[in-house]
């Protein structure tokens, strides 16, 4: 069985070797980004369920609950929600 990722409602098939963001942009879902590293924060958004582990440590803030889609990825189904 594959793991699924929800972002904004929408259900998508996880790539669990991609990141988060690697995966939206492979179903053509528009996100805000700026970097791929961890850097700028632009694609920060609210993790609902799930877990992440980063690819690199990021250096944007982060409030508790929040995810960067950049530089993270998921091994299980995650949930996550667009903060704009």
């Amino acid at each position: 069985m594959s793991s699924k990722l929800i972002y904004n409602g929408q259900q998508y098939t996880l790539d669990e070797e991609a990141t988060l963001l690697e995966n939206l942009e492979k179903q053509a879902v528009s996100v805000e980004f700026h970097c791929r590293d961890g850097h700028c924060g632009a694609c920060r958004s609210q993790l609902v369920s799930g877990d992440v582990s980063y690819t690199t440590f990021p250096m944007a803030y982060l409030k508790d609950g929040e995810v960067l889609l950049c530089c993270s990825k998921s091994q299980k189904d995650i949930t996550i929600n667009s903060l704009s």
